[in-house]
């Protein structure tokens, strides 16, 4: 079976629950299908622990897929389609209060790397009722952008990342789960047609 690894992100800011986390089990419990192997983790919202943690997915998983989930505070029902992550301007702290040495990820990467993962493909064969889903290319200078970077240098660009809005009563992590369900299974088709 081919593996995948799904990462939702741990409580922040005003946030004690974070929907990324929240929306990542739910979709571990529905299931991607038979020969899928899922695997999930909360990264926490501290720079040089998540990159750790990715490095250590990519080195000794070597996933087909690694799909990261945040939650954008901005989005209040939209969930947004990643397609680079960005090498510099890491100036915000982390939870712990530190930023990143030169306020970049790796220090001489490429500015941004793109994801193998067409979104734009993506974004016009998929709909969720309930929600609308957008592009991005801009994931935000922070954690989330952080961990994207980071996982597509690692990854070869075979990481995707997909920000969710808070939790609320029309949002419920169940629902989310549901979205992720349908947007990751059409991601791995896309690796399959790449395959062949």
């Amino acid at each position: 079976s081919l593996l995948s690894f799904f990462s939702g992100f741990g409580p922040f800011r005003q946030y004690l629950v974070n929907s990324s986390w929240e929306a990542v089990k739910k979709l571990s419990k529905r299931g991607l299908g038979e020969n899928i192997d899922l695997r999930i983790m909360q990264l926490p919202v501290v720079y040089q622990k998540a990159k750790e943690q990715v490095c250590k997915i990519w080195t000794t998983l070597q996933p087909l897929l690694t799909v990261h989930v945040g939650l954008a505070s901005s989005a209040t029902a939209l969930i947004i389609l990643e397609q680079y992550g960005k090498n510099k301007g890491y100036q915000e702290r982390d939870a712990c209060g530190f930023h990143p040495e030169g306020a970049c990820c790796v220090l001489d990467g490429p500015e941004k790397i793109e994801s193998t993962i067409n979104m734009k493909t993506l974004w016009k064969n998929i709909s969720v009722e309930g929600i609308d889903i957008i592009l991005s290319r801009d994931a935000g200078r922070y954690i989330c952008d952080y961990t994207y970077y980071t996982s597509l240098y690692y990854g070869n660009g075979r990481a995707a990342f997909i920000h969710v809005p808070p939790l609320s009563e029309s949002v419920t992590a169940e629902f989310l789960g549901k979205a992720l369900q349908t947007i990751i299974l059409a991601m791995l088709e896309q690796c399959g047609e790449q395959r062949e």
